[in-house]
């Protein structure tokens, strides 16, 4: 089984790169889930070359989150799905340097109904079809996360279930089960449905409002159905703890201590 847990730097958002991974590495950190926004970020074909070696010298692994923010592979406006796609690709690249094991893709969003999700959909695949043909002789996995909510989701439950089927192993899924809460998606019924291609999953939690990102229980996700589905995915999977911003690292060991005890045992 994978005993490892990855922390998101998300709670350290903004401030330096390699201080934060040394935070998060002294707070438990198997891996460290790198999230490429922010200004730290803003030079990025000149800081990789730098950044990589650094990174590499530090006693931990990596998955890499390119930039969550104003990105969208579906936008209805080219410049944006062509800027979009640019920016996935330079993380890609970087996360081949840091030896990652993977890089995020968030499929995109749909914030009218005005606009088709058919061809939204046709889009992203087509987008992560190009993605994977970058990221597989750099020998970095794709994990398409479900994202989206209050109608913005390109996808049904069933429908992200199945967005994977055509398209070649070098992608796979990352479940974010807080997105899913906000969907109210039955999250039990999704891990189970995506165990053979599922890679990764976001940990944290809501109140089924608003994309909180709080610490395990302290929202109203039912963590009992939601572990027991966990446990049986364990082994190939890479449990990610995804708090929000300011968060206090601490809580990032506690959940570590809870994600042991009730999923790694």
């Amino acid at each position: 089984m994978n005993k490892e847990i990855c922390y998101s730097d998300l709670p350290l958002i903004t401030n330096d790169i390699i201080k934060n991974v040394e935070g998060l590495i002294e707070n438990g950190a198997d891996k460290v889930e790198l999230l490429m926004d922010g200004e730290k970020w803003d030079e990025m074909e000149s800081l990789f070359s730098e950044l990589a070696p650094q990174l590499k010298a530090l006693p931990v692994g990596y998955t890499v989150h390119p930039p969550a923010w104003d990105i969208n592979l579906t936008s209805e406006n080219q410049a944006i799905r062509e800027a979009s796609f640019l920016q996935y690709k330079k993380a890609i690249e970087f996360a081949g340097m840091i030896e990652a094991d993977h890089a995020v893709i968030h499929p995109g969003f749909c914030f009218s109904p005005v606009f088709n999700k058919k061809k939204a959909q046709a889009r992203a695949a087509e987008y992560i079809r190009s993605l994977c043909q970058i990221a597989k002789p750099l020998n970095v996995k794709i994990v398409v996360e479900n994202v989206g909510y209050n109608g913005s989701s390109l996808f049904t439950q069933e429908e992200f279930t199945r967005f994977l089927d055509p398209i070649e192993e070098t992608a796979g899924y990352l479940i974010d089960i807080g997105h899913a809460h906000l969907n109210q998606w039955d999250i039990p019924k999704l891990i189970k449905d995506t165990k053979d291609r599922l890679l990764a999953i976001h940990i944290h939690d809501n109140h089924g409002i608003g994309d909180d990102h709080l610490p395990i229980g302290k929202g109203t996700i039912q963590w009992t159905e939601v572990f027991s589905a966990m446990r049986e995915v364990a082994n190939d999977c890479q449990l990610i703890l995804e708090y929000a911003p300011m968060t206090s690292l601490d809580k990032l060991r506690m959940g570590k201590e809870i994600l042991q005890k009730e999923v790694l045992f």
